[in-house]
């Protein structure tokens, strides 16, 4: 009696991706190898006389259906990540369009065009924010794409899209930080409150920014009363020696879309990091969707 079609798919489903014919052939037993992988059905049961000659003379045995389902004793299984990696966009970078005194004319009028177009990108995509930008680019509020969620164990409700990629970045921490231990205690995410001057409106409004323990992170150009850091004080530090963050969770960070605020030579915001990088290229499902 031949086969059935449950034990023939087993037998199919354990040799994928093995190789040609050819190969699985030269691979255990020869021609009897072959058919147990490569055997038709008919009827509801695996049908010999539908092979070639060339292992049509041969009956499956019990052994070489095992050889056939058993795994290779090295093999690893690997997991594929369905995160993309991204740069943040760099038209949405703060230093691109920020107000500074020092500026001409000109420039002012260059930074105020960019600023509008980081305003109008972020109110599109994630809401629109009284008093900034056109209510007609987004009827929608930041609060009504809000998400609550989970970072490292702690609450977060930041947007949905952007939960998305702060899930990517937990991956990767969790994958590859961990000779540099670091458990957050606070964190920090929507508001409903500016804290930006100059006509320039938070990430955090937009619930695509993220604060990590502001009471151990250094903002060295923040407002008042939270604007002194002891490490502030102290001339030649770099921005990774102000904050207790470990390189590598901020590494992390940037590699799925997120800008480290710590590189602001205005702000030197240690602590913040802000999702601009393509909303629809978080994971590969979502790329996948977008270009259909």
């Amino acid at each position: 009696m031949g086969w059935t079609a449950s034990q023939l798919l087993v037998a199919l489903a354990c040799c994928a991706g093995c190789g040609s014919a050819t190969e699985l052939s030269s691979a255990t037993h020869g021609p009897a190898a072959a058919a147990t992988r490569l055997l038709p059905i008919r009827g509801g049961e695996a049908d010999p006389s539908l092979l070639p000659d060339l292992a049509r003379d041969t009956t499956p045995s019990a052994d070489a259906f095992l050889v056939a389902a058993a795994p290779a004793a090295d093999a690893i299984p690997v997991r594929v990540s369905r995160c993309n990696e991204q740069p943040p966009q760099e038209f949405l970078i703060r230093e691109g369009y920020s107000y500074a005194p020092a500026l001409s004319r000109e420039e002012r009028a260059d930074r105020k065009v960019r600023h509008r177009r980081a305003i109008e990108y972020r109110t599109r995509e994630y809401g629109h924010v009284e008093g900034f930008g056109d209510p007609s680019w987004n009827r929608l509020e930041p609060k009504d794409y809000a998400k609550g969620a989970k970072f490292m164990g702690l609450g977060v409700k930041m947007n949905v899209r952007v939960v998305s990629a702060l899930s990517c970045v937990e991956e990767d921490i969790q994958r590859e930080c961990a000779a540099t231990p670091y458990a957050p205690r606070m964190l920090d995410t929507l508001r409903t409150k500016n804290t930006f001057h100059d006509n320039e409106v938070s990430n955090h409004l937009y619930g695509i920014a993220i604060d990590i323990d502001p009471d151990k992170n250094s903002c060295c150009g923040c407002v008042t009363p939270g604007a002194h850091w002891s490490k502030c004080d102290v001339k030649g530090l770099s921005a990774y020696e102000r904050t207790a963050l470990p390189r590598c969770w901020i590494d992390a960070f940037e590699r799925y879309g997120f800008y480290w605020l710590g590189h602001d030579a205005a702000l030197e915001d240690t602590m913040h990091f802000e999702f601009l990088g393509d909303p629809e290229r978080i994971t590969k499902h979502e790329e996948a969707s977008a270009s259909r």
